[in-house]
């Protein structure tokens, strides 16, 4: 899955949740969390094996299990601690469905569930002869994106893609636009603290 479609997916979910059993709306520290943790395993494994050859394909540490459970409880434990359990929370719902996530774009894609990112490094994933650099790869996928949109002749996944986008910005909308809401507030103060000052 592409950056941001990780992202939407961990919004919508953790929204969903946030609704459904906080019977509140994400913040804007849930929102950034779910956010990081929608990334971190493409964060932690393509430069690592695209750009400095420790992983033998961009799906490794990461995407694996074996670290990613641990890691979320682990996040859990110390937001809890820090009276921040809501934002370990979205850390790990974004975090654990990035995972599955890969998992139906290499089912859509090839027709094939590759799972054995999932269990490294008992499983490895594909070898490539010499691994691109980051920049490289990065520029190739990107392209073939930007090719994709560019003809016109837009598949049914991008297609899903952009509806998904629609239906969580509404979401997010709907939610008082996390993030951006405490930005403006934060600005709203500082104005106020500076004409207080200069006046």
């Amino acid at each position: 899955m592409w950056p941001w479609e990780h992202v939407l997916v961990g919004y919508l979910a953790y929204s969903l949740l946030s609704h459904l059993w906080w019977r509140d709306r994400p913040g804007g520290t849930e929102t950034v969390a779910v956010a990081v943790g929608a990334l971190l395993p493409d964060l932690v494994d393509k430069p690592l094996a695209w750009e400095f050859g420790v992983f033998e394909s961009g799906y490794a540490l990461g995407h694996s299990l074996l670290f990613a459970l641990p890691l979320s409880i682990v996040a859990g434990v110390v937001a809890g601690r820090l009276g921040r359990v809501r934002a370990g929370v979205a850390l790990a719902v974004g975090y654990l469905l990035h995972l599955p996530g890969d998992l139906l774009y290499g089912y859509v894609q090839e027709g094939v569930v590759h799972t054995s990112s999932l269990l490294w490094p008992i499983e490895r994933g594909p070898n490539p002869a010499t691994p691109p650099g980051f920049r490289e790869q990065v520029a190739y996928f990107l392209g073939e994106y930007r090719d994709e949109l560019a003809s016109g002749d837009l598949s049914t996944y991008v297609l899903i893609q952009f509806g998904l986008a629609g239906l969580v910005v509404v979401l997010w909308l709907y939610d008082g636009a996390p993030v951006l809401r405490e930005f403006f507030r934060a600005a709203k103060r500082l104005g106020h603290r500076f004409l207080t000052v200069i006046g």
